[in-house]
């Protein structure tokens, strides 16, 4: 666990830069994510982390942190009201504390336990290596918000494979979780790394390809772009549609930016 710790310690120092000279009007600086501000997509991972460090140190307090935030709520547009109004209560000197308070104690308790071991969350269970993969690419995907409000600069690092595994092994969750046949043929990725490595994932012989920088491969399955305003090769009508609706997050399936809605 500490090399992933490591890699998530690093993502979460990387968005806390961009952030951390901000008051409480800057926070409150509309990002193009549905309409939140930095305020909420920092609200958002603070309160995450927490239910992180509960779900790995406090089992009991994990279920009644959940039993809080599902009580009556309609849809997941209600839950991220909820979130969101924790941190426009805070100053911003609050809401930057709470964030390192529970990011520290989260990342204190993932790196005590196996990679295996067991975590419960909002939906099946996860192994504590996937949880904290999962945290990395939410952090680093909300950050991709921030920087864009900003219109800051963020350079990309190999901390994207984390990214960009889990956008590939969500295939076949993107068509699920929107009701739609999963393909019989696969599909290849072939992407490269920051640091100039390969990132190969999928069956060679599949006539379905997607290839280009490893960075807007994961802009793309994370939904902060559209495919069409990236450098991605892509070959097969399983590859185009996939790009199309990969979504390599939970929830509800959502709608990817519209062709030069975010670039």
């Amino acid at each position: 666990m500490k090399d992933i710790c490591k890699d998530l310690k690093a993502e979460y120092d990387a968005l806390d830069a961009l952030v951390a000279g901000l008051d409480d009007k800057g926070l409150d600086r509309e990002t193009p994510f549905f309409g939140w501000t930095i305020r909420d997509e920092i609200s958002h991972i603070a309160f995450f982390d927490e239910a992180g460090r509960l779900s790995a140190t406090d089992k009991e307090g994990f279920q009644k942190q959940m039993q809080w935030l599902l009580e009556g709520i309609k849809d997941f547009d209600d839950v991220h009201k909820k979130v969101h109004a924790l941190g426009r209560e805070k100053t911003a000197e609050e809401l930057m504390a709470w964030w390192r308070e529970e990011r520290a104690a989260e990342l204190k308790a993932l790196e005590a336990l196996d990679p295996k071991d067991r975590l419960p969350w909002y939906g099946p269970d996860m192994s504590a290596l996937s949880f904290a993969t999962a945290r990395l690419m939410e952090t680093w995907a909300h950050g991709q918000d921030v920087v864009d409000a900003l219109g800051a600069q963020r350079e990309a690092t190999d901390r994207l494979s984390h990214v960009a595994h889990i956008g590939f092994i969500t295939f076949k969750w993107a068509y699920v979780n929107r009701q739609l046949p999963v393909p019989e043929k696969t599909v290849r990725v072939e992407l490269k790394s920051p640091s100039g490595a390969d990132w190969n994932f999928g069956d060679e012989n599949t006539d379905q390809l997607v290839k280009g920088d490893a960075l807007d491969f994961c802009l793309v399955v994370t939904q902060r772009r559209n495919v069409g305003d990236t450098g991605l090769e892509v070959a097969g009508d399983v590859a185009k549609e996939w790009m199309d609706i990969a979504q390599a997050f939970a929830g509800p399936p959502e709608t990817r930016p519209a062709l030069g809605q975010r670039k």
